[in-house]
């Protein structure tokens, strides 16, 4: 239950709202192609920085992973630790759990994200690529 001196900001802060979800294949697309990736026991991480917006999250759980069950249960888990530990600069994020998050606890699940999460893209030696120059439209 939420108490009565909790401000709406603060709640609107901490939502997973509409425009923070990366849904168009090509954005996806985008993402792999000129991104950095990051990987864990747990789930593997793309990051790509933007020029402005909100940070936004998607989420890539692919039937290897087992039932439609099993998927929604990462698909929670990552949407939670996204809401947790939202990136304040312009950043996309796309996360493939993999098959161990499932029995993993909270806390580990938590670790992993935030240690991939803060592996930030601007220390990595490979610049940014155009994506007009891979063929990929940025929408």
């Amino acid at each position: 239950m939420i108490s009565k001196s909790s401000s709406p900001q603060g709640l609107k802060a901490a939502r997973f709202l509409a425009g923070e979800h990366v849904r168009k294949r090509t954005e996806f697309e985008l993402i792999y192609k000129t991104g950095f990736k990051r990987s864990g026991r747990l789930m593997t991480m793309f990051t790509r920085e933007r020029e402005a917006g909100p940070a936004r999250l998607g989420i890539a759980a692919t039937r290897k992973m087992g039932a439609a069950v099993e998927r929604n249960r990462a698909k929670r888990l990552v949407r939670e630790l996204f809401r947790h530990h939202k990136p304040v600069a312009a950043l996309d994020v796309v996360v493939v759990p993999r098959r161990e998050i499932l029995d993993a606890s909270y806390d580990r699940i938590e670790a992993e994200f935030k240690a991939l999460l803060s592996r930030h893209p601007s220390t990595r030696s490979r610049p940014l690529q155009d994506a007009s120059s891979l063929g990929v439209s940025p929408q």
